[in-house]
């Protein structure tokens, strides 16, 4: 939200009270106690505004700050759930200030004027902006009420990721950024996944601890600050320092969570029915026996919406019209290898058999009148269930619970965004505060239920809505997008910025949501597609099956199918990596390349792990630029190796991408490319880049369990090849050649 107009004036009505000194600074049992007041003259005051503020650190590296106005205010739920470590601050006070330090990250701050800088290892991260001398931490007077606002300054050629699951440009610089879920497609600056944090390329992250409207204004309103705002009397933000990126998101996931482990099943091909499709059992067999006759493996198979009767969304129960046997047809589809995924919903449609139910015991939100709050979007006079009511939590789980016990493997939840402000809550909830949060609740109880009916890192749900906390409840899918090249683009971007705030896995439409893309964009689409950590074929009102676009289409589905069955040791690895330490598996240049300038600014190519290197085409032709960092890289593919530190223009056809493996890595192979759940220690090849230092890798088995450490060594020219653990039918393969490793695991000489 912008209050200014221009330099020197506010906007009508506005009236700004800084934090422009502080009067008094207390330390005591490992806080900070600030005492600050709106003028810069050493005097008596009388009246205010003023503000006070504590200084904490709820985990090694961060130091959070919290700032009142009016510190009467009703405390207002929700709150994120964080994993606070309270970490007692290191405190040193010097003339005219204190200096706090928790870890390698310390703030130093000066009474008059008042300041607030933070440091890492002694290096200037950031300050709290000043304008005149003023502190720009500040209580604003507005028509609209009261807001607190806080401005950081960017250094030159700093840069702003992260923010959620954003479409607008990659890079968040120049934007305006508002913190409020709604569903709006990739075209939009709408977002379905809001989350507060934000990482730079200077080796530190800010987490506004609000799960309300937060508004940033990012080199918009002030052109060389960060400012972050919110209604009300209070601001909670923290600093979370690290170093570099991969750090600063390890240490902002030990807060907010870790993602959970996705068992190895989901990174195999999901195929839906489509959205408004009609389909049956015999078309569900149709598709499934076709992928089976073009030797595709198909993992997943995806029932959405109206696997239920139509507006019925929700009764969770199979439509008896379409689906005549459903345990049975499920029992048949489970025994030709699938899992089973079904879409679900927060709202309960009039018409379904369980709108009364839920409206007699009280689980749906209401009105302040006491109504159940109703409207007509998306299922005529549907009402939404209330997840502060622990009743109506197990009233859902419990009607889930039967979908499992009939052969469910996971469930696709659906909505979350668009959620009423004008409604009450069962325990008083902030309808402002829970309008983003409400998604944190719907899918912390499906994935509760999914890991108790089926066991820790054997629980999975594919969700649209997210908020701070929402990586621990993956995967999340990007939607939704335009069958074409920008919308392609858009995904890739809004992954990127939602992998750079803390989700470690993300999908997306293959082909795109909205219309039927042409064959071109479908294939080329599919490579990119099975190329992310997950990998689903979904459109909207027409079926994803590539013998629907052309025969090249099959081939290109299949050949990348199978190619992300033999990458298992190695994605699965890196999953399993994701799930320890909070660092995406899908993740854009800068996260590992923080150094090399020219990786600030790439959104159309990423990660995946930190050995393979893709870049999806976005054209029909073919042509494709991309960046490659300073080392050797070679196409995993071809076996043609790059000089890095230069842009590379390439023509690929269709079975063909930049896909590269970075200088010094080792990329396991598995035996296997028609399923993602084999055993990865069998006929494991361990493809190695050129190697000119020092390699090292480890490989976990289907459980995410280390089973080998790799590690590979040129000196002189002499490369040796070391192993610890157990493996069977052991291959190197280095430069064209293969290496056959003898059964004690001996090292092997190239």
């Amino acid at each position: 939200m912008k209050f200014t107009r221009g330099y020197w004036l506010n906007k009508p009505g506005v009236q700004n009270f800084d934090c422009v000194q502080i009067r008094e600074i207390r330390a005591e049992d490992g806080h900070i106690y600030l005492y600050s007041v709106p003028y810069p003259q050493d005097e008596r005051g009388m009246g205010g505004p003023v503000l006070e503020m504590i200084i904490s650190s709820p985990g090694p590296d961060i130091i959070r700050t919290e700032v009142w106005h009016f510190m009467g205010s009703a405390k207002k739920v929700p709150e994120f759930e964080l994993d606070i470590r309270e970490t007692p601050l290191q405190t040193e006070e010097f003339e005219g200030g204190i200096t706090v330090k928790s870890g390698d990250t310390s703030l130093v701050i000066t009474r008059s004027p008042a300041s607030f800088t933070y440091y890492y290892k002694g290096k200037k991260l950031t300050n709290v902006g000043d304008k005149f001398g003023h502190s720009m931490i500040s209580y604003m007077q507005t028509p609209e009420g009261p807001f607190m606002r806080a401005q950081l300054d960017l250094d030159i050629g700093e840069k702003i990721y992260g923010l959620g699951e954003r479409f607008t440009p990659f890079v968040k610089n120049g934007q305006v950024v508002d913190l409020w879920q709604e569903d709006g497609g990739t075209c939009s600056e709408i977002s379905y996944k809001n989350i507060p944090f934000y990482l730079t390329n200077r080796g530190y992250g800010v987490f506004v601890n609000s799960s309300g409207p937060v508004s940033y204004e990012l080199c918009s309103e002030v052109v060389t600050r960060a400012q972050f705002s919110l209604p009300g009397e209070k601001l909670d933000f923290m600093i979370i320092g690290g170093g570099d990126p991969k750090t600063v998101l390890h240490n902002y996931t030990a807060l907010t969570g870790r993602p959970a482990l996705p068992p190895a099943w989901t990174f195999g091909l999901w195929l839906s029915t489509s959205f408004t499709t009609n389909y049956d059992e015999d078309t569900v067999n149709e598709f499934v026996s076709g992928m089976e006759s073009r030797d595709i493996p198909l993992r997943v198979f995806h029932f959405d919406c109206y696997w239920m009767a139509e507006n019925e969304w929700c009764n969770f129960t199979f439509d008896p019209k379409m689906f005549s046997d459903a345990p049975g047809m499920l029992k048949r589809l489970k025994e030709r290898g699938l899992k089973i995924c079904v879409w679900i919903n927060s709202y309960i449609g009039q018409k379904s058999p369980l709108f009364k139910e839920a409206m007699e015991h009280g689980y749906l939100l209401k009105r302040p009148n006491g109504d159940v709050w109703q409207w007509d979007l998306w299922q005529a006079g549907m009402g939404i269930v209330d997840f502060t009511n622990p009743g109506a939590w197990r009233w859902y789980q419990d009607k889930l619970r039967n979908l499992l016990d009939m052969g469910v493997d996971c469930f696709k939840t659906d909505f979350g965004e668009r959620i009423p402000t004008d409604c009450v809550y069962y325990d008083g909830s902030d309808p402002e505060l829970m309008h983003n949060y409400y998604t944190y609740l719907y899918n912390k109880c499906v994935f509760e239920l999914l890991e108790e009916y089926k066991g820790k890192n054997e629980a999975c749900l594919f969700a649209r809505s997210a908020t701070a906390g929402g990586q621990k409840f993956p995967v999340h899918w990007g939607g939704d997008c335009s069958s074409n090249y920008l919308s392609m683009s858009e995904s890739l971007r809004a992954g990127l910025s939602l992998t750079c705030s803390g989700f470690g896995f993300w999908s997306h439409d293959i082909s795109g949501f909205e219309g039927t893309a042409p064959a071109d964009v479908y294939k080329r689409w599919a490579a990119f597609g099975l190329l992310s950590t997950h990998s689903r074929l979904h459109g909207s009102g027409s079926y994803r099956v590539p013998w629907l676009f052309d025969e090249e289409s099959v081939d290109v589905v299949r050949k990348f199918t199978k190619l992300k069955c033999a990458l298992m040791p190695y994605l699965y690895t890196k999953a399993a990596e994701a799930h320890g330490t909070g660092v995406p598996m899908m993740r854009a240049l800068v996260l590992e390349f923080p150094q090399d300038i020219a990786c600030g600014e790439l959104d159309r190519q990423y990660m995946l792990g930190e050995s393979l290197m893709v870049a999806p085409v976005f054209t029909k032709s073919g042509d494709v630029d991309y960046y490659l960092p300073e080392g050797v890289w070679t196409n995993l593919l071809t076996g043609e190796r790059k000089e890095g530190g230069r842009w590379v223009r390439e023509v690929h056809d269709f079975k063909s991408l930049p896909l590269m493996v970075r200088e010094n890595s080792i990329v396991p192979i598995g035996s296997n490319c028609d399923d993602v759940e084999y055993d990865y220690s069998k006929g494991l090849r361990l493809y190695l880049g050129k190697i000119t230092g020092e390699a090292r890798c480890d490989v976990c088995d289907m459980y995410g369990e280390k089973f080998l450490t790799v590690t590979a060594r040129n000196e002189g020219g002499r490369i040796t090849v070391h192993f610890e653990g157990k493996a069977e039918e052991l291959k190197v393969l280095y430069e064209g050649k293969e290496f056959t490793v003898s059964s004690d695991l001996s090292d092997v000489v190239i």
